[in-house]
């Protein structure tokens, strides 16, 4: 017995408790919690003293409910996939994404026609409501059954100027490189990563526990005038995966003498 005697709502000082507890060690990284009943005698509570104090863990994501099985500490540990974000171009004019062979796809691609919202206008240098040609993916990490969202998206003015993007929008991203490249296009990158908590359908999709943000991944394909040519979108959990980059030292460029 353990009664709580500290100023605060009681709810508040179970919560303050358990918490403890978590982070002390006392309940570990994917146990169960003790049952409501387990607790209830433990800190001297009620039943919904003790729900209103895990539905506050819960909502901090120290905890995860889970049907039929009860509360379950969160892991603090490391992320089940290492993503490498760099681009390699092979001899042949192919490219090669180091994690090409990870995914699979869960479901088939859906291709459709959308149009540019603030955000995808701002990142592809276009006004609102411009034509795009757009691909889905759900992927899935086979081994660790891990699931990110995949959006490519190509404006139409690229496709009627590369009209084989126009005939299949839904390629890959590194086939769609290729096929820029050999329009005659030499190609940049520029890559973004923020993080939010999920829509509602996200969170579904993904299969995402409470309180987990998403990642959100935008790189863009810009030409040798760095106009973008072509926007790639990935979102996944952000206790699922940790993004790596390789970075290099750009050229400066030199400075002119002072007359």
């Amino acid at each position: 017995m353990s009664e709580i005697q500290r100023p605060g709502a009681l709810y508040q000082q179970v919560a303050a408790a358990i918490r403890e507890a978590i982070l002390s060690g006392e309940f570990a990284p994917d146990s169960l919690l003790p049952s409501e009943a387990q607790l209830m005698e433990r800190y001297g509570v009620s039943r919904p003293t003790v729900r209103n104090a895990i539905a506050t863990l819960r909502a901090e994501g120290l905890i995860d409910v889970r049907h039929g099985k009860g509360s379950i500490v969160r892991t603090s540990g490391q992320p089940h996939l290492t993503i490498e974000r760099r681009i390699s171009h092979t001899s042949e004019g192919k490219f090669v994404m180091p994690n090409g062979d990870l995914w699979q796809e869960a479901e088939p691609p859906s291709t459709y026609r959308a149009r540019t919202t603030k955000e995808t206008g701002r990142l592809l240098q276009l006004d609102e409501e411009e034509a795009l040609f757009g691909c889905d993916r759900l992927l899935v990490d086979p081994s660790m059954g891990t699931r990110a969202m995949h959006r490519t998206l190509i404006p139409f003015e690229v496709a009627e100027a590369v009209p084989l993007l126009g005939k299949e929008p839904c390629k890959p991203p590194a086939a769609i490189y290729r096929v820029l490249t050999q329009a005659g296009h030499t190609l940049s990158w520029t890559e973004t990563v923020r993080a939010g908590m999920p829509l509602p359908d996200e969170r579904t999709t993904l299969q995402l526990p409470d309180a987990t943000p998403v990642l959100h991944v935008a790189r863009i394909a810009h030409d040798a005038d760095d106009r973008p040519l072509f926007l790639e979108e990935l979102r996944l959990g952000a206790d699922r995966a940790e993004l790596a980059y390789r970075i290099t030292a750009d050229e400066q460029p030199a400075r002119q003498a002072r007359a």
